[in-house]
């Protein structure tokens, strides 16, 4: 008989940590680089332990240049490393947006499949600390865009370690976006173990019948809440994407034919988010099941406010629940 595997209950934060000790632990090429990760252990503190535990050939300081960060993470991995850099915030992203997207996203097709790109570029992203708006910002669209990345946002302390470890294993580069509203908000069973989540497969968090809820990474609570809140009034399905780039075009067309209704939640702005795309794949997939408009609940087209405003801009609950009796109530 298989011995029961052993599990920790843990932060979402420390599911970071775990899935990159345990990937570390399994195979040499994987190094962690950027802005304070090493004695520091990162400024959500990430990567605490792994400086003492891996040492500096493995868990690298960098200087503070995002473009270096990223450009000679896709070196090491063109060389055959699998490097894990940490951009502190997503916002300090754009200094490496050049490497991001004309070389990170690009090897495997410039090189007619010659050659992969196996790197993670990990990134918390998202409001709700009061911090500045470079510290706040969900631009996942930009990358979901970029045609050769795949980009993952998790929810949960369990879909974090396992989709991590997938995403180091990929040979493909990843985008792994981590909600940091939620880093520290509540805790889960996550086995001691090394295991794997799919990247581009959907979960369906919650059943349901009367509408349909898709969303992702920190939005996923909020949406859980409403959902919960309008138990006995509207029977909510909540389907947590996980990952934007592959969409899961099937789970979404699915659960959209069992309820006809859909609303799209995320903290990005309206225009050019990934609730858009959705509304067209429910178009294109499944037009003849829709019996109402999709309700989109977003952040604004508004750069991103200081603290003072922040609760006005990020979607919660209530603005959950009034997007879901619109949908239901057409």
């Amino acid at each position: 008989m298989a011995q029961a595997t052993q599990s920790q209950n843990l932060t979402l934060v420390q599911a970071v940590r775990d899935g990159l000790y345990t990937e570390m632990q399994a195979d040499d090429d994987v190094v962690v680089m950027g802005e304070d990760v090493g004695k520091n252990g990162g400024v959500f503190r990430a990567t605490e332990g792994l400086w003492d535990e891996f040492g500096d050939d493995r868990v690298i300081d960098t200087p503070l240049a995002e473009s270096g960060i990223i450009g000679t993470a896709v070196g090491m991995a063109a060389y055959g490393l699998k490097p894990v850099p940490e951009i502190q915030f997503s916002g300090f992203m754009y200094p490496g947006f050049d490497q991001i997207v004309s070389h990170m996203s690009r090897l495997r097709t410039r090189s007619r499949g010659r050659y992969t790109l196996p790197m993670v570029l990990r990134a918390p992203y998202g409001g709700g600390i009061r911090a500045p708006e470079h510290h706040s910002e969900s631009k996942e669209a930009f990358y979901a865009h970029e045609a050769g990345l795949k980009v993952v946002m998790p929810s949960t302390p369990y879909d974090t370690k396992g989709l991590l470890i997938s995403a180091i294993r990929d040979p493909d580069p990843v985008i792994f976006l981590e909600p940091k509203l939620i880093y520290r908000a509540f805790r889960g069973e996550v086995p001691e173990d090394d295991y794997t989540v799919p990247i581009g497969e959907a979960a369906v968090r919650r059943e349901g019948t009367d509408v349909s809820v898709f969303t992702y990474g920190a939005m996923t609570r909020a949406t859980m809440e409403a959902a919960e809140n309008l138990e006995g009034e509207v029977d909510v399905e909540v389907v947590d994407l996980r990952t934007v780039s592959p969409l899961d075009r099937e789970a979404i067309v699915e659960s959209f034919k069992k309820t006809g209704r859909a609303v799209v939640v995320h903290e990005a702005p309206k225009s050019g988010g990934l609730g858009g795309e959705i509304t067209s794949i429910i178009q294109e997939e499944a037009l003849l099941y829709q019996e109402a408009p999709v309700e989109r609940v977003t952040g604004y087209d508004v750069p991103y406010p200081l603290y003072a405003l922040e609760d006005y801009y990020l979607p919660n609950a209530a603005r959950v629940e009034e997007g879901i009796r619109n949908a239901v109530e057409f």
